[in-house]
């Protein structure tokens, strides 16, 4: 009866917390929920595409399916990443179509309460307030949660 109870504590404290996945991009730690990433691939080179924004590096084979690889540090208006085998690619789904994220490294999953993320404060800037969802204030890190689908919003940006 005592070890049901204890397992019972145990599940509800587990579905009162969200899990994420905490990475680098530009020395910055950012994350997405671990239900959005599909895997994460060590970088390799990309095919470039001619006359494609800044923030596309190229794409790459996924096991036969062609998806555009974004680097995430320029997409933020960061320096743009010089990609090399140490960086990472998430890969993640947007509006049902795969794309790739390059980001320096991964560094851990995180599981937090919801009701411990923090609102982004208000700043001048529209795109910081729509990219960047809420904070999680991690081991004396600032971690910010990415709206992926306001960071990759456009559909004709996502094509196969």
């Amino acid at each position: 009866m005592q070890a049901e109870a204890k397992h019972t504590d145990q599940e509800v404290k587990h579905a009162e917390h969200s899990e994420f996945v905490s990475f680098t991009v530009a020395g910055q730690a950012f994350c997405l929920k671990i239900t959005q990433i599909r895997e994460i691939r060590r970088w390799s080179p990309v095919t470039i595409l001619p006359h494609a924004p800044a923030d596309v590096l190229g794409v790459m084979n996924l096991r036969g399916a062609v998806i555009p690889i974004y680097d995430l540090s320029a997409r933020f208006g960061l320096q743009q990443t010089e990609a090399s085998e140490r960086n990472v690619v998430i890969v993640v789904s947007v509006h049902g179509k795969p794309v790739g994220l390059l980001a320096e490294s991964v560094s851990e999953i995180i599981s937090i309460n919801p009701d411990d993320i923090q609102d982004t404060p208000p700043v001048d800037s529209r795109n910081t307030m729509e990219y960047i969802q809420g904070i999680i204030s991690h081991d004396d890190t600032m971690v910010r949660i990415i709206n992926l689908d306001a960071v990759i919003s456009a559909p004709e940006q996502v094509m196969p």
